[in-house]
């Protein structure tokens, strides 16, 4: 079977430029048959990095959704132009709610868009996949027809998706080998995973003739790193295998996670304690960089030169304070790696929390922008909305906080504290995180990453 990842054509989740190659490059490492990527929204810079992903992504296919509307086509078309292995997905919804209100068409009219679409994208490129959205949900008749319209338009592949995760794994199969009988090219899934069936749901559908799953890293659909574990498992018993490194899907899978914004977070816990690779060693303030590389390689993280050293500077403000193991120095990583090149840095900051009704919150913060130290005073409704406020004033610019979280990772009187924080700037999210022994300064650490990831995407 092949394997196609969508952990970048996740809803509402923005990574920065550096974080969407890092992603690309382990799952070339893990070696699944196709990476997908959504449509263009930002012609600047997300065609430069599928062109940037097209130069070393030799080994799967690059696959990008063509959208609803002739710019987005053509600007796919321009985006995949660079890639060894290129596909073009026309992705429409085929239930009778989806085409009503997410396409605006009738079933008519959505066959004649599908049948365009399709030969215009296999004109442009040789692979062209077409995706029913919400197939399960489509009237029997129209699914037929539309599946045989793409096909006869030149797709090269259909896939059809249970997107409400409505269908139990058996039905779901039996679904999937009904539509393997009425078209003549291979077969995908996707399935949601909002009842914990998808990985069972897409195994059978591949029993029952399906050709490649859909999964996602840390996403709503067929986790990868559980379908890993299926091939793995099972494989053997039942015939079905896949091209995948199944020796080191567990580190690469994890390694992904660190990139997504509020990976292991509980939400319905303001704190809770993170889990981190039980490895040996123990490090301190005497050890020199080539120490923490060596520490950070036995944790299973390949990184570059840049992120080694980013890494190496938190570890040395860290280990002023307390010695670093594994879990210390894996909230390092997933803290200083893989983040953008900063424009602010923190310098100093002093924060009073309010005492009795008398005394609000302030917080006094100093911020380096490229050798220029800029100073904020505010006050707040507490600690954290005090020292937000004042970097806000530092910046010169409100940030919607759409998410705050924290959480302890490691236990104990000296306990690492792991902020989250997400900012909407311009409709889009950004995402970032800080770490410390104070949970204030991990706070501020992971807003002021947030910022800077919104700073040098404008800057693009």
């Amino acid at each position: 079977m092949r394997i196609a990842d969508r952990t970048l054509c996740r809803e509402n989740c923005t990574f920065s430029f550096k974080e969407k190659i890092e992603i690309c490059r382990q799952l070339e490492k893990l070696k699944v048959d196709v990476v997908e990527l959504p449509a263009i929204e930002n012609p600047k810079t997300d065609i430069l990095f599928v062109r940037t992903a097209s130069s070393f992504l030799g080994g799967c296919v690059l696959s990008v959704c063509v959208g609803m509307t002739a710019e987005s086509f053509e600007q796919a078309v321009q985006a995949i132009s660079a890639a060894k292995a290129p596909r073009l997905r026309v992705e429409v919804p085929v239930s009778p709610v989806g085409m009503e209100y997410t396409a605006r068409k009738k079933p008519p009219k959505m066959i004649e868009w599908v049948s365009a679409t399709v030969a215009k994208a296999r004109t442009a490129c040789a692979d062209v996949e077409f995706c029913a959205v919400d197939a399960t949900r489509a009237e029997p008749s129209f699914l037929e027809a539309v599946l045989a319209a793409a096909v006869e338009a030149g797709a090269t592949s259909v896939t059809v998706c249970d997107n409400t995760g409505e269908k139990m794994p058996d039905a779901f199969a039996a679904f999937v080998e009904s539509v393997t009988k009425t078209v003549s090219v291979p077969v995908g899934v996707s399935c949601d995973d909002q009842n914990a069936m998808a990985a069972a749901s897409a195994i059978l559908a591949v029993r029952a003739g399906a050709d490649t799953v859909k999964t996602s890293v840390d996403g709503t659909g067929v986790s990868l790193e559980a379908f890993c574990g299926i091939v793995k498992n099972c494989g053997h018993h039942y015939g079905f295998s896949a091209g995948i490194q199944l020796t080191e899907y567990h580190r690469i899978v994890r390694q992904i996670s660190r990139i997504v914004a509020g990976r292991g977070v509980d939400r319905n816990a303001a704190v809770n304690v993170a889990s981190a690779c039980e490895a040996g060693f123990t490090l301190d303030a005497r050890d020199d960089k080539a120490a923490v590389a060596v520490a950070v390689a036995k944790l299973g993280y390949d990184l570059s030169d840049e992120d080694i050293e980013a890494v190496y500077n938190e570890f040395v403000r860290v280990a002023v304070k307390k010695n670093v193991g594994p879990k210390e120095l894996e909230a390092i990583v997933s803290g200083a790696a893989m983040q953008v090149p900063p424009t602010y840095t923190l310098v100093s900051y002093m924060v009073n929390s309010s005492g009795g009704n008398a005394l609000s919150a302030s917080a006094q913060i100093v911020l380096d922008k490229k050798g220029e130290q800029l100073q904020g005073i505010c006050m707040g409704d507490g600690p954290i909305d005090a020292a937000f406020v004042a970097l806000e004033q530092i910046i010169g610019c409100h940030f919607e906080l759409d998410d705050f979280q924290i959480q302890a990772v490691t236990e104990g009187k000296e306990a690492m504290g792991s902020a989250l924080v997400k900012l909407r700037a311009d409709g889009k999210l950004y995402a970032g995180k800080g770490i410390s022994t104070d949970i204030i300064g991990a706070s501020i650490r992971a807003f002021i990453a947030a910022v800077n990831k919104i700073v040098f995407e404008q800057a693009v």
